[in-house]
C-alpha cells in the first residue's frame, strides 16, 4: 500500500481522537478556571483514596455516569430526528478539523505528506461549509423534542448563528486578500516571513480589526458566554437540549467543546502563525534538530497557541454577563457586519494601492 494512503488513514484516526480526548481536559480547565475566578475550591470529590488529583477524575466520573444513564425519549418526540440531532452537532465539528495543519509537511520514503487529514486548495471554504451544518443539529433538536422551550432555543440559535456566520466569514476576507490563498497550510507558511527581520507577518498584525471581529463572531458561533442565549437557563430551562439526557446530552457538550477547539485552531492558523515557531523557519529548525523534532516543536507551538484560545473561551465565559437577545442581534447586524465589510474594502484598497505603487517604481 502507498505510504501516502497509510499516512492518511493514521491521520484520519489520530486527529479526531486527539480532539475528543481534549474534551476532558477542557472540562477540567473550565471547572478549575471558574473556581479560580470565583475564589472557590472547584472539583475535589472524585478521588483515588485520599488523592483528588486536582479534580482530574471528575470528567471521567461524568463520562461513566452519562454512559450508564438510562436513555429516555419524550413520548411525542420525533423518532428519527430526536436521536439524530446530537450527531449533527458533533460530526461537523470533527470534520472541520480535517484541513487544519498541525505542522509543516514531512518527507517520508520519498513522499511529501501534509500534517492534516486532507490538504485542500480551498480548505477555508471547506471549513466554513462543513461547520455551517451544525446549526441543523441544533434546530432539529429544538423542533424534534416537541417542547416549547427547546423550540425557542433552536430558533434563537438558528437566528444567532446565521447572523454571526456572515460576519465570521467576512472578517477573514482581509487576511485571505493579504496572503492570497485559501489553503490553511499555505497561509500558515506565509506567516513565517518577517518585516525588518523582527516583526512576524502574523495575521493579527496584518489584520488587527479582522482578528477582533473574527474572535467576537467565533464566541457567538460557539454559543459561549456572553452569547449563550440559545440555552439561557433563566429563560428557557436549558434551551434546545432541555429534553436530552445521558449520552445524547453529552454529545451536545462534546460538540460545543470540539467547536471551541476548531475555532481556536482556525484563529491560530489565520492570525497567529499556525504551526510556526516564532522567528524560526521550518528549514532552520529542521537543520538544527532534524525532521522528527522539528515536527514535534511545530506541533507543540500550534497546540500551545490553540490551548491559549481555548482558555480564553473559558475565561470570557466566567467573566462577562450574558447579553439580552436584542443586544446580541443589534451587535451582529449593526456593528460587527458593517465593520467586517469596511475592513474588506479598506484592505482591498490598500493592497491595490501598494500593487500600483510597486508597478510604477
Amino acid at each position: 500500500m502507498n505510504i501516502e494512503y497509510i499516512a492518511g488513514i493514521i491521520k484520519a484516526v489520530t486527529i479526531p481522537v486527539m480532539a475528543l480526548n481534549s474534551i476532558p481536559l477542557l472540562v477540567w480547565m473550565e471547572r478549575r478556571g471558574s473556581a479560580f475566578i470565583q475564589n472557590r475550591h472547584g472539583p475535589n470529590r472524585a478521588n483515588i483514596g485520599p488523592i483528588t488529583l486536582f479534580g482530574l477524575l471528575h470528567p471521567f466520573a461524568d463520562a461513566i455516569k452519562c454512559v450508564f444513564k438510562e436513555p429516555f425519549r419524550p413520548t411525542k418526540a420525533h423518532p428519527i430526528f430526536y436521536p439524530l440531532a446530537p450527531a449533527l452537532v458533533v460530526v461537523p465539528a470533527l470534520l472541520t478539523l480535517a484541513v487544519v495543519p498541525l505542522a509543516d509537511h514531512i518527507f517520508l520514503m520519498g513522499a511529501e505528506i501534509p500534517m492534516s487529514v486532507a490538504e485542500l486548495e480551498y480548505g477555508i471554504v471547506y471549513m466554513f461549509a462543513v461547520s455551517s451544518i451544525s446549526v441543523l443539529g441544533i434546530t432539529l433538536a429544538g423542533w424534534a423534542s416537541n417542547n416549547k422551550f427547546s423550540l425557542m432555543g433552536g430558533l434563537r440559535s438558528t437566528a444567532q448563528m446565521i447572523s454571526y456566520e456572515l460576519s465570521l466569514g467576512l472578517s477573514i476576507f482581509g487576511a485571505l486578500l493579504v496572503y492570497g490563498s485559501l489553503n490553511p497550510n499555505e497561509i500558515a507558511r506565509l506567516q513565517g516571513e518577517t518585516f525588518f527581520g523582527v516583526i512576524p507577518a502574523w495575521g493579527v498584525l496584518m489584520q488587527p480589526l479582522g482578528f477582533l471581529l473574527f474572535l467576537i463572531a467565533a464566541f457567538a458561533e460557539a454559543n459561549r458566554n456572553p452569547f449563550d442565549l440559545p440555552e439561557g437557563e433563566s429563560e428557557l430551562v436549558a434551551g434546545y437540549h432541555t429534553e436530552y439526557g445521558g449520552m445524547k446530552f453529552s454529545m451536545f457538550m462534546m460538540g460545543e467543546y470540539v467547536a471551541m477547539v476548531t475555532l481556536s485552531a482556525l484563529t491560530v492558523t489565520l492570525f497567529f502563525g499556525g504551526w510556526q515557531v516564532p522567528w524560526v523557519t521550518t528549514e532552520a529548525l529542521q537543520a538544527t534538530v532534524g525532521q522528527p523534532l522539528r515536527v514535534l516543536c511545530q506541533f507543540l507551538a500550534f497546540a500551545g497557541k490553540t490551548l491559549f484560545f481555548c482558555w480564553l473561551f473559558i475565561w470570557v465565559r466566567w467573566t462577562l454577563p450574558r447579553f439580552r437577545y436584542d443586544q446580541l442581534m443589534r451587535l451582529g447586524w449593526k456593528v460587527i457586519l458593517p465593520l467586517s465589510i469596511v475592513n474588506v474594502f479598506v484592505t482591498a484598497l490598500v493592497l491595490l494601492g501598494l500593487g500600483w505603487m510597486k508597478g510604477t517604481l
